[in-house]
């Protein structure tokens, strides 16, 4: 059987070890960074909840067929949900909005164009606020460029180009 294999298709009953592959006649169960997993004597020191005072979990014939396979699916998909956020829940703008990625595409930008563009701002002796309303924009999105995430906001390249013209700057290739 293949390494970080999940054991037989069969849900449970499986001779490998889940973390290493080994086969053994010796798994036991243990919690590893939040996930259950049959493993075996050399993989066991890895077993979180020892560490917690959990005690030994011999996986016995009996007991095999009553590892609670959804419940430990579903812990280790929130720890991946949770060491990976992707979305902030504010949709508000794109659903206000929408993407303007085909009307007003983004250039590709020059790297660091952020630091480059605080440094024009401020020679200018301009707030962000003011620039903002100078060129009618979002000052969020003046935020964004000025962070190094244009992409991630959504920038389009009017606003680029506006800021180049305005603050005699180059951000965009």
């Amino acid at each position: 059987m293949a390494k970080y294999s999940t054991g037989s298709s069969g849900g449970g009953g499986g001779t490998n070890c889940e973390l290493c592959g080994t086969e053994s006649d010796s798994l036991t169960l243990a919690s590893v960074a939040g996930a259950e997993l049959e493993v075996c004597p050399d993989c066991a020191p890895h077993d979180d909840s020892k560490a917690h005072g959990g005690g030994d979990r011999k996986r016995s014939e009996q007991d095999a067929g009553s590892t609670d396979e959804p419940n430990r699916k579903r812990k280790a998909a929130q720890n991946v949900a949770k060491a990976n956020p992707v979305w902030d829940g504010d949709s508000e703008h794109w659903e206000s909005e929408g993407t303007n990625y085909d009307d007003d595409p983004l250039p590709y930008l020059v790297s660091d164009y952020g630091e480059a563009l605080v440094e024009a701002r401020r020679e200018a002796g301009l707030q962000r606020e003011e620039l903002a309303e100078e060129l009618g924009a979002p000052e969020k999105d003046i935020l964004a460029v000025e962070q190094g995430r244009a992409t991630q906001a959504g920038v389009g390249g009017g606003l680029i180009d506006a800021l180049e013209e305005r603050l005699d700057v180059t951000l965009a290739e």
